[in-house]
């Protein structure tokens, strides 16, 4: 199976980027992890996204704040696909938001809500599941799972307040 490099620009952004890490993990998807700065180490950034492809990656999140140019920085160095996490670290994180979500035709990043983490894991598992069928059945179970919960819920309110 192929590896998702989970890649964020500074270690702050730790706390949210463990999500998408965990969340990883739980499916049982090989995973690497990085801080690479668009602007601090611009050169290593293009070097990791130029050489991802031949070293095993399948998929690439990048989650950065502020300027958050790491996404589209990575992913003008590879046509893997890139998902953006836009971290929330000033002006409620709209400028992490828009400076990930506006990329160039030609260029894109895939882009999941401010903090958005987990959702960033769960759209690199299944991309990596269009040719893993044993990890497609992964998502279909933790999607019955989540149906099952709802509906639970649905029951207790229901029992409560519709008589």
């Amino acid at each position: 199976m192929k590896r998702v490099a989970v890649i964020m620009g500074s270690d702050s952004d730790l706390p949210v980027v463990r999500k998408a890490i965990d969340t990883l993990r739980e499916y049982g998807v090989p995973m690497e992890a990085h801080v690479f700065s668009a602007h601090r180490c611009p050169a290593e950034a293009a070097a990791f996204a130029r050489n991802a492809r031949e070293q095993g990656v399948g998929v690439i999140i990048a989650a950065a704040g502020k300027a958050a140019h790491l996404a589209g920085a990575i992913a003008a160095n590879t046509t893997l696909p890139v998902i953006g996490i836009p971290i929330k670290s000033s002006l409620d994180g709209m400028d992490a938001l828009l400076a990930t979500v506006q990329m160039p035709s030609g260029i894109p990043v895939a882009t999941v809500a401010i903090d958005g983490a987990a959702n960033a894991a769960l759209l690199a598992i299944q991309i990596l599941a269009l040719s893993d069928e044993s990890l497609a059945a992964k998502l279909e179970e933790s999607r019955a799972e989540g149906r099952r919960k709802v509906l639970e819920k649905n029951a207790a309110i229901e029992a409560e307040f519709n008589h």
